[in-house]
């Protein structure tokens, strides 16, 4: 036995055969080995495209949103303080800040900031750019006939069109500006279309089915869910304008339910 502290005689064992030399193991071959460290470097990727995944699709969001909601509460403080007695304000103006909010009820958001643009870098902001390239979009509140079309990300980023499948025809897309609300019906879908067709954007929107000049509205994103491989298309068709009281009270539309 070997000798504990305190013991006043040591005693010594002869070595005897280490863990590798007993009869019945065997060292890990070279494949086995292999196997065991491809496994732990994919569960370390599983781990990493994990992490990358809640990075893209949520916490995206998170900050798009909050941006977003900044700028907002700036457009509106703008707008709250703006006592010149201008018809224009910043829903006739292209700002910096943004344009107006833009209202769909079918897809479940609330206000979506409306800037002039359709870059990454814009929409990833959590907010829906207006087309200035390759077509350049109609402001309504130029009061002329054309295409005012916008384009949001659908997942991501604030992802503002992700339920854009939930619309359908008759439902309401509403563009509020400091003095108006603009009321769209929705008349057409186009589920899926080269992200190169650049006539659904047309002032006379390309396979919208209509044939003649209006006031319609384009909602364009990306699809199928979580790629950039098509485009979804939405149109509408200008219903009315509403003047915009001191309250600011929403259309109809906006109140239901």
């Amino acid at each position: 036995m070997a000798a504990t502290t305190g013991d006043t005689e040591q005693h010594t064992e002869a070595p005897g055969p280490g863990p590798a030399s007993q009869p019945g193991r065997r060292r890990p071959g070279g494949i086995a080995m292999a196997v065991s460290v491809f496994g732990e470097l994919l569960i370390t990727a599983g781990l990493v495209l994990g992490l990358f995944v809640v990075y893209s699709l949520w916490w995206t969001n998170v900050l798009a949103d909050r941006k977003a909601g900044e700028e907002g509460d700036k457009v509106r403080d703008n707008w709250a303080s703006d006592r010149s007695g201008s018809t224009g304000g910043p829903g006739a103006l292209d700002t910096k800040d943004g344009v107006g909010f833009l209202h769909v009820p079918a897809m479940g958001e609330g206000d979506i900031l409306i800037k002039k643009g359709t870059d990454t870098e814009l929409l990833n902001d959590g907010v829906a750019g207006y087309y200035t390239d390759p077509v350049k979009a109609a402001l309504p509140t130029s009061g002329k006939n054309g295409n005012f079309s916008l384009a949001a990300h659908r997942d991501g980023h604030g992802a503002k069109f992700h339920d854009i499948h939930k619309i359908d025809k008759g439902d309401a897309i509403v563009y509020e500006t400091k003095d108006n609300w603009y009321v769209y019906k929705v008349y057409a879908m186009l589920p899926e279309t080269s992200k190169y067709n650049v006539d659904v954007l047309a002032a006379i929107p390309g396979g919208s089915g209509k044939k003649k000049a209006g006031k319609y509205i384009t909602l364009t994103t990306c699809t199928p869910v979580f790629t950039s491989r098509y485009r979804y298309i939405v149109w509408g068709e200008l219903d009315r304008v509403e003047k915009v009281d001191e309250d600011r009270t929403p259309p109809k539309e906006l109140r239901q339910g």
